[in-house]
């Protein structure tokens, strides 16, 4: 299963980690992975190269991990917020079209 979860202080979403593999397929046809997997390479370089966030990001391939960390504040708030925003709602959908596949969580 794939476990996703949006880190939030004070109602900002402040990154989001995803780890694990869906299951759904065997690697390489497995349709919900690449689907959570161009919803994270979009959503990260439109926070880093688009908006220019600065948002830290580790890669763990052993673990199957990515985490993105946002800075304290960023110039482009609002774009950042709505972009991860608009991945919740999208891997939330998701969630609801794979449930044993996925799991979304807020933390």
């Amino acid at each position: 299963m794939t476990k996703i979860e949006f880190f939030t202080e004070d109602e900002r979403i402040t990154g989001f980690s995803v780890s694990g593999h869906s299951g759904y397929a065997e690697t390489g046809s497995d349709i919900v992975c690449a689907a959570v997997s161009a919803a994270v390479t979009m959503a990260e370089a439109t926070i880093n190269d688009v908006c220019g966030a600065k948002a830290k990001v580790r890669v763990k391939e052993a673990d199957a991990r990515i985490t993105l960390t946002l800075p304290v504040s960023c110039d482009e708030e609002e774009s950042v917020q709505a972009c991860l925003a608009g991945m919740m709602l999208y891997l939330c959908s998701l969630r609801d079209q794979y449930p044993d596949n996925i799991e979304v969580l807020e933390v």
